[in-house]
């Protein structure tokens, strides 16, 4: 967690840009220019509609793909570009990811210990079995998984253990940075609050920061501290959790915000969304600057949208 002027970022994304090449000589800009930190400890939530570009965010972090340019900085050290075995491997140890679909994410083929020791066997392939064993069983503990099921196939568990197994592989190296994409939108709702709640128990046990990637605002109000919002590769609103929900700026935060159900039935039944429409609106990214509109809060914006958002 981000103490005073004493903590340096565990992770600094600046100027990414990630644009994939498409039939015809079009380019698809995926991720357009975006910055950002996390500390360790904390849980930075990226969250934005389908096809905003924060998948895609995730995967650049990790460097399970090449980026198309930008700097990314993992402890101080330089990612960004063509990454030394020796730096991969340490990258691999203390970085990794769960993935939305539990099922696809998992080999059918392999027994849950074995998936959850992947880690220990790329890592530490010498490694005692019994002790292999043992720290695979406490892992399984930590996420709530009993170790009689160590031996049993992922099509045997359900959707939610499936993830809890997802955690488990991916919590194993004890990493610094744990990126989950869209971890729970493929689960009940009951089991998504249990899942996250998880999180939140491991994270205060073992100070993994967390890059939590979700459509959901209020999931990610919920487990985090720090948000940014992205719509069509771009950043348009980030900072303090508290300051994103008590004073959104941008138009499509707030499009957001006003989407997220009440609980109160009267409440909700009086709700109407607000629409967001970009080109109506006449809003051009590309054109915008990121103004701060308090400490810890900063929006996208030209001078004359700011003044008006502000105003």
């Amino acid at each position: 967690m981000k103490d005073g002027a004493e903590a340096q970022p565990l992770l600094e994304v600046r100027d990414l840009k990630q644009h994939f090449p498409i039939p015809g000589g079009n380019v698809v800009k995926a991720v357009d220019d975006i910055s950002f930190s996390i500390y360790p400890g904390e849980t930075f939530g990226l969250v934005g509609e389908s096809g905003s570009g924060k998948s895609t965010t995730g995967r650049a972090v990790i460097r399970l793909d090449d980026i198309t340019s930008g700097t990314i900085r993992f402890e101080g050290m330089d990612i960004s570009g063509k990454l030394s075995d020796d730096t991969e491997r340490r990258l691999r140890s203390d970085m990794s990811m769960v993935f939305q679909d539990p099922m696809a994410s998992l080999n059918p083929y392999h027994k849950v210990i074995d998936t959850i020791a992947t880690g220990l066997d790329a890592h530490c392939p010498h490694m005692d079995r019994h002790e292999r064993a043992e720290k695979v069983y406490q892992m399984m503990d930590r996420v709530g998984l009993s170790r009689s099921q160590a031996n049993r196939y992922p099509s045997q568990f359900s959707g939610g253990q499936r993830q809890r197994v997802g955690l488990a592989r991916a919590l194993i190296m004890n990493p610094k940075l744990l990126i989950a994409d869209e971890a729970i939108s493929a689960l009940d709702v009951s089991i998504q609050a249990q899942v996250v709640n998880l999180m939140k128990d491991i994270q205060q046990e073992t100070g993994t920061a967390y890059l939590f990637i979700a459509h959901d605002l209020s999931m990610v109000r919920y487990i985090s501290q720090h948000i940014a919002v992205m719509h069509l590769g771009h950043i348009v609103e980030q900072g303090a959790t508290d300051k994103i929900f008590g004073n959104p700026i941008h138009p499509y935060t707030k499009s957001l915000i006003s989407a997220i159900p009440r609980l109160n039935p009267r409440l909700e039944r009086n709700r109407k969304p607000l629409v967001y429409s970009r080109e109506a609106l006449g809003i051009e990214y590309e054109k915008g600057s990121y103004h701060n509109v308090e400490e810890d809060h900063s929006v996208l914006a030209t001078d004359e949208e700011f003044d008006s958002w502000t105003d």
